[in-house]
């Protein structure tokens, strides 16, 4: 017996496509100038049928935003729980952060601008996981606050910079230009942790504190998307 329309085999295939095309169109016109007619123009669907994959327009935005938070999140977590010194765990989680927001540029514009657009429990899901990852960063600077490597800058103050030197290179950064994610999490962060130093610190060398856990530690990659392995499991 046929399946029914939109449940196929294929269905998730399909569905992962046009929550991209979604991203890709919320962020050239906008969440609420783009409407599910714009869509299934878009993806060659009637509005009916587009709606077998979708279920409504918000749940477009969710998946989108979902895309976004939810593997940062995850991966953040397991950084800030690594038994490594708070400077290389700042280090690690902003090529994180920084990795998603090159592999998903157009998420990362419809994350900024229209998450207002949700209502009820799934935005207040949002802003409570992105306050749970500016905890996970005022933690790791306050650690290094607290152990000296830091000068006492107010913590709030300190992730607002770190968060907002991050947070605004959708705006302008190529995924295929000069600058890798790498690239810029070394600069961005050489530029935070000399400015946060307490004076006659001696930072340590986290660039090269980086390239041996990423040598080192194939088991949890900087990829937020990317599978992490438990070490105990890692090949």
């Amino acid at each position: 017996m046929p399946r029914p329309p939109g449940h196929g085999p294929d269905f998730e295939v399909r569905r992962q496509k046009i929550i991209d095309t979604a991203a890709e169109l919320f962020a050239r016109q906008g969440y609420a100038a783009t409407s599910v007619n714009d869509l299934g123009r878009a993806v060659g669907l009637a509005k009916g049928a587009l709606y077998y994959y979708i279920g409504s327009k918000e749940n477009l935005l969710i998946e989108i935003q979902s895309r976004v938070m939810a593997p940062l999140l995850a991966r953040a977590r397991q950084i800030a729980g690594l038994d490594e010194e708070p400077l290389l765990r700042l280090r690690l989680l902003s090529e994180s952060l920084l990795t998603i927001i090159y592999r998903r540029l157009d998420h990362i514009w419809v994350y900024e601008h229209d998450y207002r657009s949700l209502t009820g429990d799934y935005l207040q899901t949002l802003l409570r996981q992105r306050s749970d990852f500016e905890q996970l960063v005022t933690g790791l600077l306050t650690e290094a606050i607290e152990e000296g490597t830091f000068r006492p800058v107010h913590p709030r103050l300190a992730t607002l910079q770190f968060l907002n030197l991050h947070n605004h290179t959708y705006q302008w950064v190529k995924p295929e230009g000069r600058w890798s994610a790498a690239d810029l999490s070394r600069e961005y962060c050489s530029t935070l942790f000399r400015g946060f130093a307490a004076p006659g610190a001696a930072l340590p060398d986290v660039e090269e504190q980086a390239a041996r856990f990423k040598r080192d530690r194939t088991d949890l990659p900087l990829d937020p998307e990317a599978v992490w392995e438990p070490a105990s499991l890692a090949s």
